[in-house]
């Protein structure tokens, strides 16, 4: 049975990914990766370098952590370069280094194209809140406090899980399911009576890795065979398709 929400009647939680789900930010995102990694593989290769792809994006990178997304993307054409540090300056050359590069050139586009939010999402999660259910933002950005409080979401979450908590509290990224438990964790609700709600393939890995009571897809790129492939029990092209009226 499911209820007006278009969830199963077991479900008291609900989990949202940031980027593509709730905002329009995940095309910036995939914008910021291929100018960076695209740039890093010119001076490498020269001219005839071969171009990051958003097949590569939606294999290695989107979802992930910064550095796992630089790691996983470079492993996959035989590059391997030293972890550096945090504090590592854009141009370094380490994985840090590269991952840092990236969040300057994403910050740089939010702060000249601003951020847009996805109005079937807001309604939803309204909806979701009236009806009693809690809330929680679970992404592997460091700027979701920043994005949600330039689009006046941020009271919209009960629990905000992101990159700054992820390493506050050492837990690892997407596909692990760690960031989401910990989500639910802190709403006080078992993972079987929560729900996922993400648009990258690495989220359909953790919610079903996590054993989550349901795990929606959001199809914004036209995956949705790739995204049901990955664990999900529904996909949409916008949640507002799942019902609820705040």
């Amino acid at each position: 049975m499911t209820t007006q929400l278009g969830l199963p009647e077991t479900i008291q939680a609900c989990l949202f990914d940031l980027d593509g789900v709730v905002t329009r930010t995940a095309v910036v995102h995939a914008a910021a990766w291929k100018e960076t990694f695209d740039a890093f593989l010119r001076e490498r290769d020269g001219a005839d370098f071969r171009p990051f792809t958003d097949a590569d994006y939606d294999e290695y990178v989107d979802g992930r952590p910064r550095a796992d997304g630089v790691r996983a993307f470079l492993a996959s054409r035989g590059i391997e370069l030293p972890e550096g540090s945090p504090g590592d300056p854009p141009d370094a050359q380490t994985v840090n280094g590269v991952g840092n590069r990236k969040n300057e050139l994403l910050l740089e586009k939010i702060r000249t194209q601003g951020v847009e939010a996805y109005d079937g999402t807001l309604r939803y999660i309204e909806a979701v809140r009236a009806q009693g259910l809690r809330t929680a933002i679970v992404s592997s950005s460091a700027n979701t406090r920043d994005v949600l409080r330039s689009i006046d979401a941020e009271r919209l979450f009960d629990v905000r899980i992101d990159g700054v908590v992820a390493a506050e509290r050492k837990l690892p990224g997407k596909p692990r399911p760690d960031t989401f438990l910990a989500a639910a964790r802190d709403l006080g609700v078992e993972p079987s009576r929560a729900a996922v709600f993400e648009d990258a393939l690495a989220g359909m890995d953790a919610g079903r890795a996590g054993r989550f009571g349901y795990v929606v897809g959001v199809d914004r790129v036209g995956q949705t065979d790739a995204l049901y492939a990955h664990g999900a029990d529904r996909v949409v092209k916008d949640l507002a398709e799942l019902g609820g009226q705040a």
